[in-house]
């Protein structure tokens, strides 16, 4: 029996939302953290702090072990290989490690760069710098009216043979869901890398990195119930082996003379310094508190919520909505503009009632051109959300028509 909005009842699991006058509709932007996960990190600040990697006294030992079994856990969830897996403090910078470590060497004068126009800017300014640095060019897959990807027009660019092509797996502006396999496929057999911007599906839809088929993957811990400054990195692992490390600095090393230094094996190469280590044991704690839900039931429980939502917003007069009409073809993310009112004023209106949107570009500014919109307002659903909190944006609404309409 497929799961619908009201059987995940998880609300009670996240203290923030013990606030009455909440509702929130921005875990696009980051989300709110279940209890476990709290609980998690403190455990771990009170009882096990230590520096990992480093010590062989059990205090550290501890941390070692708490620190590496996140990485595995993350790693087997996603079904990608854990030597593979690159702890960054962010998916932006995850994108910037492949960009320099893997771009600099590999991409160069009269390259070609393909991303789409609905990328975040963290996929797009990373491959804009590695460009101006060595006089490659970006190349944009357009999308369509109902706000998927041009295929044909990939498969165009393509034949320009370009050396990497860098997509979203979801958009977190229109929720479309991209067809990441088939894209990588068509990629590879063009000779080109390729990289998948995760951040907003891993939190909402199954994804099976190996199946993907992907040279690299990145999320963040943040967008998936865990803790802000922790972002994940799945590369192949010899792409990632014959990479120049990112950052310098103790721990990635493996000697150290006067003139040269040698490097310690990977994930290590990539991970210089001290590492975010109580943030990796919440986002372990966020991984298995997601496993302990199912992803398919988040999937089932959110599609439904999206479906509802698109139901409702279309009531609201002088209401345009943006991403594909079937909620069976996007994430938790619904964006939408009023012909009556400036998205930052609907933010505001909406806020009075405790309804928590975003408004804005979303990072996104070229997606914005394309949709001849300045910005947009977006709610972004989670597993702690239930179709009562989709009928308290469409009363704010109605309060915004009421004031503008």
């Amino acid at each position: 029996m497929a799961a619908t909005a009201d059987t995940l009842d998880v609300r009670g699991e996240f203290p923030v939302l013990e606030r009455a006058d909440l509702v929130y509709l921005d875990s696009g932007a980051t989300s709110q953290k279940p209890r476990a996960v709290i609980e998690a990190m403190d455990d771990f600040t009170r009882h096990h702090n230590a520096s990992v990697h480093r010590g062989v006294y059990p205090l550290a030992v501890e941390a070692t072990d708490r620190f590496e079994a996140a990485r595995s856990r993350a790693a087997a969830w996603l079904n990608a290989p854990a030597r593979g897996t690159v702890f960054t403090k962010n998916a932006s910078e995850a994108i910037n490690l492949v960009a320099y470590a893997w771009g600099l060497d590999h991409v160069g004068e009269g390259d070609t760069i393909v991303v789409t126009e609905m990328e975040h800017h963290s996929n797009v300014v990373s491959w804009q710098l590695l460009a101006r640095r060595v006089g490659a060019t970006l190349a944009y897959v357009p999308i369509d009216d109902d706000g998927r990807l041009v295929l044909d027009e990939l498969d165009r660019l393509l034949e320009r043979g370009p050396k990497l092509v860098a997509v979203a797996h979801v958009s977190n502006v229109l929720g479309t869901i991209n067809p990441v396999a088939e894209i990588v496929a068509r990629a590879r057999a063009a000779g080109a890398v390729t990289l998948v911007d995760g951040a907003q599906a891993v939190p909402q839809i199954p994804v099976d990195v190996g199946a993907i088929g992907a040279d690299f993957y990145v999320w963040t811990a943040h967008k998936a119930y865990g803790p802000t400054g922790l972002g994940v990195l799945h590369g192949r692992p010899e792409l990632l082996e014959s990479m120049s490390p990112f950052l310098g600095g103790g721990h990635m090393i493996a000697s150290v003379d006067e003139q040269t230094s040698t490097w310690a094996d990977i994930p290590a190469k990539f991970e210089a310094g001290t590492s975010p280590i109580a943030e990796a044991v919440g986002m372990g704690a966020a991984v298995a508190w997601l496993q302990g839900i199912g992803m398919e039931r988040v999937r089932a429980h959110e599609q439904d919520l999206v479906a509802y939502a698109l139901e409702r917003l279309a009531e609201i007069p002088g209401i345009t909505l943006h991403g594909p009409r079937d909620p069976r073809d996007r994430g938790a993310v619904v964006s939408f503009a009023l012909d009556y009112a400036h998205p930052h004023d609907v933010s505001e209106i909406v806020a009075r009632r405790g309804v928590c949107v975003r408004a804005g570009h979303h990072c996104a500014q070229p997606l914005m051109r394309r949709l001849g919109v300045p910005a947009t307002t977006r709610a972004s659903f989670a597993v702690h959300n239930d179709r009562s909190d989709v009928d308290a944006l469409v009363t704010a609404l109605h309060d915004v028509h009421e004031v503008f309409g």
